[in-house]
């Protein structure tokens, strides 16, 4: 544990001219005083370290030192193509790695190059979660992410509906998709079948002694896609007739799934004598559909099934009724 804070001491040190006691206890999670003696350490193991008295003193290398201790782990190698997604490395325990990566980076930089992460880090930025919603980081996702990691199998209990369900899964990749973590895993002895499952429904996790044996050519983000297109398309069920103006037409995508809005509008459909155009949208259920299309206001009128017709018909008395209440007071 100490060996690891003096290579930080050091690497810190080389990639700014000089920093406080303050500013190394605070990069480095100790006190001053433990500054002070990893100071007194490094510079008995030949390091040069030179103390500045006063109040605008600090810490620096003498003489343009620099240490070779800048060559990548693999896991921190791993963990800096995902520095772009703080959060997401954090959840994982992967924060320390990417951490150490980072600063190895900015030692081995030029001098005129070392503000460029903190440049990049105040330009741009990736909130994974979506809006109005609280993410929240399943307990066993450190676990799974170290078998992934580390290509070794895990024994997983889960939920099914009411029941749980007891597997020997191959973990291949892990998903964030809007705050919710995925896992794309084989199931061991099952032929090579791929399932996706989600994190939060998992009870338990053991990994196993064994490890195993990616398939080649497996490729994470393009199985992804195909899953999150085949899951998309599985829950519409129903299909609904609904005439649209221009603005409904354009507003369409924004209120139901974007592949059901392009298989309704794929094809293309020409405007009646008021500018209007029919589709068929496929749709998850009757209730959604309801919800969804409610945000078209009067963009929107369903011709069927009669049942959803009669009941925007009895939403819209609704609506005139409470309206013509307003407007008479």
């Amino acid at each position: 544990m100490r060996a690891a804070r003096l290579i930080k001491m050091v690497l810190l040190l080389q990639s700014r001219p000089t920093m406080t006691a303050a500013e190394l206890a605070r990069e480095l999670e100790v006190s001053e005083r433990t500054v002070t003696r990893d100071a007194q350490a490094l510079s008995e193991a030949g390091v040069p370290v030179y103390a500045d008295r006063g109040r605008a003193g600090g810490y620096r290398l003498v003489g343009g030192y620099r240490t070779r201790l800048t060559g990548l782990a693999r896991s921190e190698a791993e963990a800096l193509f995902l520095s772009g997604v703080p959060t997401a490395l954090r959840e994982m325990g992967l924060e320390d790695a990417a951490s150490a990566a980072r600063l190895k980076v900015s030692a081995a930089l030029l001098p005129s190059l070392r503000d460029a992460p903190d440049s990049a880090s105040q330009r741009f930025h990736l909130d994974a979660p979506a809006w109005f919603r609280e993410p929240e980081t399943p307990a066993l996702l450190p676990a799974v992410a170290e078998a992934v990691w580390d290509d070794r199998r895990i024994r997983a209990v889960y939920r099914r509906g009411q029941s749980t369900v007891e597997r020997e899964l191959e973990p291949y990749g892990l998903v964030l998709k809007a705050g919710v973590w995925y896992l794309c895993a084989r199931v061991a002895d099952s032929g090579g079948a791929f399932r996706t499952y989600r994190l939060d429904r998992f009870d338990g996790v053991e990994q196993q002694a064994e490890r195993f044996t990616r398939a080649p050519g497996f490729d994470l983000p393009e199985h992804w896609a195909g899953q999150a297109e085949g899951f998309a398309r599985s829950i519409l069920r129903a299909e609904v007739v609904v005439r649209l103006s221009l603005t409904g037409v354009r507003r369409l995508r924004h209120v139901v799934d974007p592949q059901a809005a392009r298989e309704a509008l794929g094809d293309g459909h020409e405007p009646d004598d008021g500018g209007w155009v029919t589709v068929t949208l496929p749709v998850e259920s009757e209730e959604v559909a309801y919800t969804q299309l409610t945000a078209l206001g009067a963009e929107a009128e369903v011709l069927a099934p009669e049942s959803l017709r009669e009941r925007f018909a009895a939403h819209a008395a609704r609506l005139a009724a409470l309206y013509g209440r307003v407007d008479a007071g």
